[in-house]
């Protein structure tokens, strides 16, 4: 689907005069431009980026087959006014679940139309389902990440920190192409690895400590996602029982997962291994979510999850086992959803590691 043909898909979805986009992956989405200022104005007749003059160029080059509008003195407001007037709206959408609301009453304020309409998840719900090109990028992405984690693991040693092993972990991906990180790298080591989202600190890594690594790059704008948990030095009998309890749950959740169940459903297959070895309580986020331009996109597997997954849609299928002062697992690939399964774009190895 190309830019064009993204445009046509909000029109039709129209049941207003015009729209104002402002989050800024769905503007990237719909018109490629990935300034970081700005709005897209979309009506029947016209599709315009507005934006201020250090972003001109780049909009130019980027939002191919666009009105490039340069705000002046009078700002966003004067502007949107300007094609407003001119295309006599009466009715403008805009995004209720990303503008903030002083931005909201500045624009209510000043903006001559005669209602503001909330437009919720019409555009971010177009890019659910990837396009090959969209696929292309992730999975070139997810293999930055691949190719990182095989380096970092000649690297790691006792008595280095938490903050080293990121440090390391998001300067691979940099140099191996990673325009960006998806998200600061999560390292966390010892009873740390409790904590889901830790962040990482001063503290060294040592003997018998479990090691969680959960990290991202950004490649033409999309993300990728990936964690693998590994002992240093030899693993405790009950490190190796939750380890592979978690090995157990991932892959028999990617054996099931296929287009047409919903997010819940999926989640249950993982859920149930964990719960059923004695672990219930220890797992309590959802076992994915879809990735794109944004870290943490929809739909997601998790227990509260109706939506079906489509072909097409990507996931993160990541089950954990999380004991507080003990030490934490979480193993996590990325795969997009097919008809008949599911293609897994993460290859780092899974069975336990130990360095």
């Amino acid at each position: 689907m190309d830019n064009y043909n993204r445009v046509e898909e909000i029109r039709k979805k129209l049941s207003i005069d015009a729209v104002l986009i402002s989050n800024g992956n769905n503007m990237r989405y719909v018109s490629g431009f990935a300034g970081a200022t700005g709005y897209l104005y979309i009506s029947e007749k016209r599709h315009a980026v507005i934006t201020d003059f250090r972003y001109t160029i780049q909009a130019e080059l980027e939002a191919k087959g666009y009105e490039i509008i340069t705000i002046g003195n009078g700002g966003y407001e004067e502007a949107i006014n300007d094609i407003l007037s001119t295309e006599q709206i009466e009715k403008l959408g805009f995004e209720a679940e990303d503008m903030l609301f002083a931005n909201y009453q500045k624009l209510k304020e000043k903006l001559k139309v005669k209602e503001l309409v909330p437009v919720f998840d019409d555009v971010s719900h177009l890019r659910k389902i990837k396009t090959p090109q969209e696929l292309e990028f992730i999975k070139r992405a997810e293999a930055i990440g691949d190719e990182a984690f095989t380096e970092i693991l000649s690297f790691i040693k006792p008595g280095m920190t938490e903050l080293e092993i990121a440090a390391k972990l998001e300067y691979l991906m940099k140099v191996k192409g990673a325009q960006g990180l998806s998200f600061p790298a999560i390292v966390a080591s010892g009873i740390n690895s409790s904590m889901p989202h830790a962040v990482p600190s001063h503290k060294k890594i040592a003997m018998g400590d479990f090691l969680t690594m959960d990290f991202g790059c950004v490649y033409e704008g999309y993300c990728s996602d990936m964690t693998r948990t590994i002992v240093i030095g030899k693993a405790s009998d009950k490190q190796k029982e939750i380890y592979q309890t978690v090995l157990k749950a991932q892959m028999a959740a990617l054996e099931f997962i296929k287009a047409g169940y919903k997010g819940k459903e999926i989640d249950k297959v993982a859920r149930d291994i964990i719960y059923g070895a004695g672990y219930e309580g220890c797992f309590g986020h959802g076992l994915g979510h879809s990735v794109g331009l944004l870290i943490h996109e929809n739909p997601r597997l998790s227990p509260m999850e109706e939506e079906i997954i489509l072909a097409g849609m990507i996931e993160t299928v990541e089950p954990g086992i999380y004991i507080k002062g003990f030490g934490g697992v979480r193993i996590e690939d990325l795969v997009v959803v097919t008809e008949t399964g599911c293609v897994n774009f993460t290859h780092s190895e899974k069975q336990l590691i130990e360095l």
